[in-house]
């Protein structure tokens, strides 16, 4: 099996996105079947556990088709360097945050979701949640063509 981790910031808009765009393809490729794959998603901060996804990036999952509203804001911890076995961070930011918590031994396993940063739509126009699902939407498929 393999362990997916998908992380933002806050865990609010582009990581929860990012973890329902990844489940819908992988399971589409059949690569979800028998669990050969687990997917989470987490923010670097802790302004949002427990909460779920902010209503815009929730409608623009709703908007391609997927329900991301069942997922709830979490913090990564440390212990998340020894669960997953990749660990994929919207931004550089992201990944530098990731490593003041992860242990230097699963730093490794930290990479960028996408080749280039995926930015916050947090503060930005509604459009900017349109172009975050876009970005996330390629950057699963070649995820998917790297696992097939």
């Amino acid at each position: 099996m393999t362990k997916i981790l998908v992380f933002c910031l806050g865990n609010i808009c582009r990581s929860p996105a990012s973890e329902v765009i990844l489940r819908k393809k992988l399971t589409d490729a059949g690569l979800i079947e028998n669990t050969d794959f687990e997917l989470d998603s987490a923010g670097t901060g802790d302004w949002h556990i427990g909460q779920p996804p902010d209503p815009r990036s929730q409608d623009i999952c709703a908007k391609h088709g997927l329900d991301s509203s069942h997922l709830r804001g979490r913090q990564l911890i440390p212990e998340d360097g020894e669960y997953y076995d990749l660990i994929l961070g919207m931004d550089e930011m992201n990944i530098a945050n990731a490593q003041k918590i992860l242990k230097p031994e699963h730093h490794d396993k930290l990479h960028l979701f996408d080749k280039i940063e995926v930015r916050d739509p947090y503060f930005g126009l509604v459009d900017g949640f349109e172009i975050m699902y876009q970005q996330l939407d390629r950057a699963a498929e070649r995820w998917v063509e790297y696992f097939m």
